[in-house]
């Protein structure tokens, strides 16, 4: 198991992008802020992974199918589209990006700007380490997200889910709302979707919170609608979940979540090391040799060799230093004793 990170700095955002206009349409007006390259083209801007069984092969293509569906059906509501598949974060509040919104949080919060568009974000979120392998948790996942700046109403944005959710046969069993929003919002859904209060549907980062309802198919919660500050939209729902309860695709286990959580880490930049993203990737790197994993990467082989390496080292110097601390040996010597201990 993973212990906490000693990473007390957060990555600092690389590089900035010119901006950008987007085009007009029914919930589209100008953005004049600096984001990530709007990619129109699904064939470009999206890559799929290659699973290493048919079975596999397939939902990957399911998958694809889903992200290509969303795409063209922003287009036909005239919303801007755009696909991140990088993992780094947008801004210093985490190692990685953990949401599609994060990008955009400046925006929610300046009150002269008005604009709505929507995304499919790489996401990854640490906190989801103990339940992979459950079928419905992963540490890596795509998320598909809806923005609207002061523009889109909580009504409009039901509507454009729900008529999203029919087409690719995914329409919720029921939905919940938070008790202080049920009276306003329940006739939203208009009879089309059964009603259910929940007092955890209230979302918030630290700076930004909101009210939200949330989407539920076959006992998985598979999206949800923020109202961030009252006056604005913040929509995420998982591609792999709504994949799984779409297309029925084979739920993940936790050494492909694992496998494929490090390739995108690796895609993404970074390489092992022992601060922030590369302690990260380290990490997981030895958890999947742990639990019987591999990888065909460099970075996988120098791992377990560096682990042996670690091995040898703690057997000579335990016996002198029989009551140094796990941090003693990590800060003096390198060595992480949590994850000796679960070697041997």
């Amino acid at each position: 198991m993973i212990s906490s990170f000693p990473a007390a700095e957060k990555f600092r955002r690389l590089g900035s992008f010119d901006s950008i206009a987007l085009p007009q349409g029914p919930f589209v007006k100008s953005h004049a802020m600096a984001i990530w390259p709007i990619l129109p083209d699904a064939g470009n801007s999206t890559t799929f992974r290659t699973g290493t069984t048919q079975a596999k092969e397939v939902a990957y293509v399911l998958a694809g199918r889903l992200t290509h569906q969303y795409l063209e059906f922003c287009k036909t509501k005239g919303i801007e589209f755009e696909t991140v598949n990088s993992v780094r974060p947008h801004d210093e509040t985490t190692l990685f990006c953990s949401a599609g919104m994060q990008q955009f949080k400046p925006l929610f919060s300046d009150p002269s700007h008005m604009g709505t568009l929507a995304n499919i974000q790489a996401c990854l979120r640490l906190g989801d380490l103990d339940e992979i392998g459950d079928g419905t948790h992963s540490l890596y996942f795509d998320m598909l997200g809806l923005f609207s700046f002061r523009q889109m109403t909580v009504g409009e944005t039901i509507d454009f889910w729900l008529e999203f959710l029919g087409q690719i046969g995914g329409w919720p069993d029921y939905v919940t709302i938070h008790p202080d929003r049920i009276d306003d919002w329940t006739p939203l859904y208009r009879g089309r979707v059964p009603v259910r209060p929940d007092l955890e549907c209230r979302w918030s980062d630290g700076s930004i919170s909101g009210y939200c309802t949330e989407f539920y198919k076959d006992g998985i919660e598979i999206g949800n609608i923020v109202n961030p500050l009252g006056t604005c939209i913040d929509v995420g729902f998982g591609l792999e979940r709504l994949d799984l309860v779409v297309n029925g695709s084979p739920p993940v286990d936790a050494l492909t979540t694992l496998r494929t959580t490090v390739k995108k880490i690796i895609e993404s930049g970074y390489c092992p090391g022992n601060k922030e993203q590369g302690y990260v990737l380290r990490k997981l790197l030895r958890l999947l040799a742990v639990k019987g994993g591999t990888l065909d990467h460099p970075f996988f082989v120098d791992e377990v060799e560096r682990q042996k390496r670690l091995l040898r080292r703690y057997d000579v110097l335990k016996p002198k230093h029989p009551d140094k601390t796990p941090e003693w040996w990590f800060d003096t010597h390198g060595i992480d004793v949590s994850e000796l201990e679960t070697t041997t």
